[in-house]
């Protein structure tokens, strides 16, 4: 695991549009001192901040919004995901309109981007959440939750009964590499049957089979995937992104059954609430009783 704080190395800039809006955005990923959290700024809104806390999670419909004093940022969970998944701590999110780009629905050119540039440590220790306790989340057959565990793991199980999803299962223990490889690729995902009722709702203006996988009653629609379990992985993906919330990275094993944002935000909202089932500690916390002990 990560002993020291990073951030990026210097800013990246990307342009796109907004899955639900379809407004064009600017982005940039602005380096940040130690301790400074992730922090969206709307640049259109005299660089207005909202910290990406829990505290400020106002819609989890179809997407993870964050709203401070009346100003929202929206569809944030693929960025924080990314940002989550590849161990950075400290960043300014520069935005220009309501909305995060969707780009191609995953993290990928995040991640592409990221790696051009590269990761710097920062003299500041990290601290990570340390679950001690269980802390779950569960409505009827969904569930979310955290468990305690040496590592840093990771679970998410779907059951759809569309044919080309299913049952499907993913575990791993979770590091940058194992994020890029086996996660930061999946694409959201959505169906025919729900456009136009989505679209009645002012929703999903800039959605394409360019940024999502489309499934209609035979199967996908004009597309390939990237991986044969995708919708899961891209479910973890999500839960990633929401998680991130907290804070903190967790060590422990994070769980997730047949949930979605709700849940997601929900059981971020009740980690942060019970401090009695974690601590908050550095890695030479962590390792100081096995110091003394020898």
């Amino acid at each position: 695991m990560i002993k020291h704080q990073r951030t990026l190395c210097k800013k990246i800039h990307f342009k796109g549009i907004g899955l639900h809006t379809g407004y064009s955005v600017n982005l940039s990923l602005v380096p940040a001192p130690p301790d400074t959290g992730i922090r969206f700024r709307r640049t259109d809104l005299k660089n207005f901040e909202i910290e990406a806390i829990r505290s400020h999670v106002a819609k989890v419909s179809y997407a993870t919004t964050l709203m401070k004093k009346g100003v929202m940022i929206s569809t944030v969970e693929h960025l924080l995901s990314a940002l989550y998944g590849l161990d950075i701590d400290n960043l300014y999110l520069d935005v220009d309109s309501m909305e995060v780009p969707i780009l191609d629905g995953s993290g990928t050119l995040f991640m592409k981007e990221i790696d051009k540039i590269g990761i710097v440590e920062q003299n500041a220790l990290r601290k990570y959440l340390v679950v001690e306790k269980p802390i779950e989340v569960r409505q009827e057959d969904k569930v979310a939750g955290v468990y305690p565990d040496a590592a840093r793991r990771v679970t998410y199980i779907i059951d759809f009964e569309h044919k080309a999803i299913g049952h499907q299962e993913i575990h791993m223990e979770l590091t940058p590499e194992t994020y890029c490889r086996e996660i930061g690729l999946a694409r959201t995902f959505g169906f025919v049957s729900d456009v136009e009722y989505l679209k009645s709702l002012g929703l999903i203006r800039g959605g394409s089979l360019d940024n999502a996988v489309v499934l209609d009653d035979s199967g996908i629609v004009d597309n390939d995937l990237r991986y044969p379990d995708e919708f899961v992985r891209h479910k973890l993906l999500d839960l990633l992104g929401d998680i991130s919330l907290t804070g903190y990275p967790i060590i422990g094993k994070l769980y997730a059954e047949r949930a979605g944002h709700a849940i997601h935000t929900a059981l971020a909202d009740r980690i942060v609430r019970h401090t009695d089932h974690y601590r908050i500690c550095t890695l030479e916390d962590l390792e100081a009783p096995i110091a003394n002990a020898m």
